[in-house]
């Protein structure tokens, strides 16, 4: 199986100091410093290249904005929404790090503590809820999508106990996005080597393809029995593209409200001794549709408020289990 190219935006946020208190202030040169880095480094490397020179562009004329001293956690937070405000891209940031970023070449790795926090068991790696609803329908409530090294063998329990139901309601209205148990939760529920969204990357210049694992451990659903996907404006990235995806293939029903519009996976890029650009260099590629979800969201098949969703996706597998 390929590795999933997108990382959850909520990553981000690990950088950040838990208190603003003890963070370095930085005065407007080291400020331009660092915008102008950021500027370099988006114009020769984000994934769209028109856009990349917009950017740049308009970082570069961004001097009246960073007059005054911030602390690194303020500016990182406004660089960021100004980048998206600009670029209308949930994915591209600014990061800071109250710890000097080693230097080194490619992503810059996530602290085991830093991923613990997001990832972890105080939040069940993820899996906040697995309920037996009227009808035998099974309920899966997701919340982020962590590596599968630090849970996959959860993600496998939890398919292995919903496997049983007649039909399936997979709640991702409040997940962010996250790692590659995205592309191992498909193998459990449709035929192994089933396409998936792949990437385009300009730096490279390199196309990555994606299909579902052939093999996955415990039991599988399987790929015939009633698939539901919650969704909200929250749900973004990873979460998006199993969403996409199984609707593409047609198997599953999207309940719910247009999602958060995140198909750019990013790679976190050292520009300073403390801060980097979460930047977008690759754009998902869908094989069926030949595009992807960014800025347009994932269009639900039964739009009803996020609130609604459950009730809605029940009463469709309940129809449909009625029917057969």
């Amino acid at each position: 199986m390929i590795k999933h190219p997108i990382i959850s935006i909520l990553l981000i946020l690990l950088l950040l100091p838990a208190t603003a208190a003890t963070a370095e202030v930085f005065d407007r040169a080291a400020q331009l410093e660092v915008i102008n880095a950021a500027a370099d480094i988006i114009e020769s490397r984000y994934v769209d290249e028109d856009k990349a020179h917009e950017i740049a562009k308009a970082l570069r004329l961004s001097g009246d904005r960073w007059k005054e001293p911030r602390n690194g956690d303020s500016f990182a937070r406004e660089a960021t929404a100004f980048l998206r405000s600009i670029s209308k891209d949930g994915h591209l940031g600014l990061s800071y790090s109250e710890k000097t970023i080693p230097q080194q070449d490619g992503d810059a790795a996530f602290s085991a503590a830093e991923m613990e926090r997001w990832y972890g068991p105080q939040i069940n790696h993820g899996v906040e809820k697995i309920e037996r609803l009227p009808g035998n329908v099974m309920l899966l409530d997701l919340r982020v999508f962590p590596p599968p090294s630090m849970a996959g063998d959860v993600f496998a329990a939890a398919m292995t106990v919903v496997a049983q139901g007649d039909a399936l309601i997979i709640d991702l209205r409040q997940n962010g996005g996250g790692a590659e148990t995205a592309n191992l939760l498909t193998g459990y529920l449709l035929e192994g080597g089933s396409p998936l969204s792949g990437s385009y990357n300009r730096p490279t210049d390199t196309h990555a393809y994606a299909t579902s694992p052939a093999w996955v451990p415990g039991r599988r659903f399987g790929p015939t029995k009633p698939v539901y996907i919650l969704t909200s404006h929250k749900t973004f990235s990873a979460a998006e593209s199993v969403a996409y995806d199984l609707q593409a293939l047609k198997r599953a029903v999207i309940v719910g409200e247009t999602t958060g519009g995140g198909a750019n996976p990013f790679e976190y890029r050292r520009i300073h001794s403390h801060f980097a650009v979460d930047l977008p260099e690759s754009r998902s590629v869908n094989p069926i549709t030949g595009t992807n979800w960014q800025g347009t969201g994932v269009k639900p098949d039964v739009e009803v408020p996020a609130e609604q969703a459950l009730d809605k996706a029940l009463e469709l597998a309940e129809a449909s289990l009625t029917r057969k």
